[in-house]
């Protein structure tokens, strides 16, 4: 069994989720993110919360995958102070409903003064809500900007042990395990990190605290980034232990510290029924045949 916990499932197909399911991807995570362009009104902000929080979810289980979230306002639309400020006013709103298993994907892009506030207001609320937090660390700078992250993360009284830092390198990856903090890797089909290199990793610093996901998105990404990993790292000799650690207990041990996701999900999962309606809508289209788990009562 594997867990993806970075997967920006709205911007995937259903064939995604059929073909995650077939590879025994169980569960993932979707953390709010920049959706491609700025969204330009907090109305459309909220919706975009509900969808990861309501058919998302819905549509993940018609595919035998279960779903959680984080919620955030992004680094990037955070320099829109005026968006900003009414994202953070609706923000705890959808953070303290079910299926929410962290702050994120929260953080720094170009490490502006805004980027900064923004970040120190939503640790706070983490902190309030006592929810672990997602850290995207940047794509330009990164090594200052991750060191920054979690320089503000500890001045703001934060467990290390209930904060991720995602997006971690070779240049990173050290002062993120000195530091107390988990060390969770992209795995990328061109960028970020490769599943190679994420191998050469786990024989330099050992499995814990390391956390391997697919950040799959709008882009050149790739939803089984985190099967075709473990599976490489059986072929280059790591243990079955060192593997189920990095590709699914570790992203377990962290996000169920939120109270919202625990392996008796996915081990005695609802039965799929693809008969069901969300919103009066169903995944399918015309000629095809649900399926249903258990037979009809």
């Amino acid at each position: 069994m594997y867990i993806d916990p970075h997967a920006h499932m709205i911007s995937r197909t259903t064939n995604d989720y059929e073909a995650m399911a077939k590879a025994e991807v169980v569960a993932v995570i979707e953390p709010a993110f920049w959706i491609g362009q700025a969204r330009t009104n907090v109305g459309s902000y909220a919706d975009y919360l509900s969808h990861i929080l309501g058919f998302e979810r819905f549509r993940a289980g018609q595919f035998g995958v279960r779903h959680y979230c984080c919620i955030g306002l992004n680094s990037k639309e955070a320099n829109n102070e005026a968006l900003a400020e009414a994202v953070m006013e609706i923000l705890p709103g959808f953070a303290t409903k079910e299926g929410v298993v962290a702050i994120g994907e929260i953080g720094y892009d170009e490490q502006t003064p805004l980027e900064d506030k923004y970040f120190r207001l939503q640790l706070d609320l983490a902190r309030e809500l006592e929810l672990p937090v997602m850290i995207h660390t940047p794509h330009r700078d990164k090594k200052r900007g991750a060191s920054r992250s979690m320089d503000v993360i500890l001045e703001h009284k934060l467990d290390p042990s209930r904060v991720v830092i995602d997006h971690v390198n070779e240049e990173t990856i050290a002062e993120v395990k000195d530091r107390g903090f988990w060390a969770a890797f992209s795995i990328y089909p061109h960028s970020k990190m490769t599943a190679e290199r994420m191998v050469a990793l786990v024989k330099t610093y050992g499995s814990e605290r390391l956390i391997v996901d697919s950040a799959c998105d709008w882009g050149v990404s790739d939803p089984l980034s985190v099967p075709k990993t473990a599976k490489l790292m059986a072929e280059q000799g790591l243990s079955d232990d060192a593997i189920r650690l990095v590709t699914y207990a570790n992203a377990l041990a962290v996000y169920g510290k939120s109270g919202q996701m625990a392996e008796s999900d996915w081990l005695s999962p609802p039965a799929i029924d693809q008969r069901t309606l969300y919103q009066g809508n169903t995944v399918l289209r015309g000629g095809q045949t649900p399926k249903v788990d258990h037979s009809d009562p």
